[in-house]
């Protein structure tokens, strides 16, 4: 986890806090360990919390747009002020490919999308992006269904990716910004779920 300042580079020293980040970091020292040892060619990313369409209904974009149209309880985790750094997740598979066919053995690219959002941002967006495109009856807005749930266990304050290197190196860049991502993300769940619901 990163204070209220800073970011991750390729170079920041792995601290998991959760046996959840620490199994995903011992996959990337296993993968670290036969390219050293045995001259696998390895390439390895680490990226920003990734968001778009077809992401699982229990990731926190998908449970807010589904909450809302069914008239639930949108849950946020504490205080809702966690920080995330959003990348759209077709920016993400781009930022893959590159690394694939043109990044350095034994390199890590970081890919992040210089999108950092609170959670409790996050859901007043997809809200009141809700209450335009499809407006409850009673003229509520969506943001009246938020409520606060006890946060989880070793839940970190903070990630942001410093995605210099695979800029500058590989000449990626993120297309979306978190504006147009959420708009085109918003319009494919609702097309999802609206059927469903309502």
């Amino acid at each position: 986890t990163l204070g209220e300042t800073g970011l991750f580079k390729e170079t920041t020293a792995y601290a998991p806090n959760s046996p959840y980040s620490a199994s995903k970091a011992s996959s990337d020292f296993i993968v670290r360990s036969y390219h050293h040892t045995y001259g696998m060619n390895v390439v390895t990313t680490n990226c920003s919390n990734n968001y778009g369409p077809k992401q699982h209904d229990e990731k926190l974009i998908p449970v807010i747009i589904r909450k809302a149209l069914a008239g639930e309880n949108i849950p946020i985790y504490g205080n809702g002020k966690n920080i995330r750094d959003w990348l759209y997740v077709l920016d993400h598979c781009k930022g893959i490919a590159m690394a694939f066919h043109k990044g350095v053995s034994g390199n890590t690219y970081n890919i992040g999308g210089k999108n950092e959002r609170t959670n409790i941002y996050i859901a007043k967006k997809i809200c009141k992006l809700l209450d335009k495109k499809v407006p409850l009856n009673s003229g509520e807005s969506y943001t009246s269904q938020i409520s606060y749930v006890t946060d989880r266990a070793g839940h970190d304050f903070r990630y942001a990716i410093d995605a210099k290197k695979i800029e500058k190196e590989l000449g990626w860049k993120a297309d979306e910004n978190f504006e147009s991502g959420i708009e085109i993300t918003v319009d494919w769940y609702l097309k999802k779920y609206k059927s469903e619901i309502i």
